[in-house]
């Protein structure tokens, strides 16, 4: 059986598991339209995925807290008449290697900006409910619990209360919150690079792996 220099594995989840870029798109060219701002292009998407929305609704689009929290609830209720797994896709290779770590008797979460519910829907209509000990993300309003900083720290903290062994953890994810987030809890970050990110998101991360074989040489022996 392999084994694994890691006691236990974090996964971010858009743009490190799967892609959902389609259908963020399209629900953001709605609802900035509907609050009266251009729409993001294809190649400004890279700003948008990552970071809760509502943030983002403020940094990219100039919107105050309270013109963001309504702009989030618009967003949010066309991604649950769309369900939540429409026009998503897992990266290749990705689910085999979580099922592999699962298989190698690692404990695995998501830790994730998207609100815990949507992980929740993606985790379980990819199959991988079984590959989890738990799944981490945001809460529904996005503020409560949204940092990735306190959403790897909640991760670990859930791990350590399920009996898993937090003493060797890393965190795989494609964005700077993720390094952001796992440097602050002193956790290493595997950034991959097959996602939405700029290279230099990476910087501050522990390896690099710009395929899942990289990736399966970092987490398997």
């Amino acid at each position: 059986m392999a084994s694994s220099p890691y006691s236990c594995v974090l996964w971010d989840v858009d743009g490190t598991i799967v892609d959902a870029s389609i259908g963020i798109l399209r629900r953001l060219d709605i609802a900035l339209t509907h609050f009266g701002h251009p729409a993001p292009t294809r190649d400004q998407l890279v700003h948008w995925i990552g970071p809760p929305m509502f943030q983002s609704f403020q940094d990219q689009a100039g919107m105050t807290p309270e013109q963001s929290a309504e702009a989030v609830a618009f967003y949010r209720t066309l991604g649950k008449a769309d369900g939540y797994t429409t026009d998503v896709r897992t990266y290749p290779g990705v689910t085999e290697l979580i099922n592999d770590v699962h298989a190698a008797g690692i404990p695995q979460a998501t830790a994730s900006s998207k609100p815990e519910n949507q992980v929740d829907a993606l985790i379980d209509h990819f199959a991988l409910r079984p590959a989890f000990l738990t799944t981490v993300g945001a809460t529904p309003d996005e503020s409560t619990l949204a940092s990735k900083t306190d959403i790897v720290a909640e991760a670990l903290r859930r791990l350590t209360d399920l009996g898993a062994d937090v003493s060797r953890p890393v965190l795989i994810g494609d964005r700077h919150h993720d390094v952001e987030g796992g440097n602050a809890n002193g956790v290493p970050v595997i950034f991959v690079e097959w996602g939405f990110s700029d290279s230099h998101e990476g910087d501050e991360a522990a390896f690099r792996a710009a395929s899942v074989d990289e990736l399966r040489a970092l987490l398997l022996t």
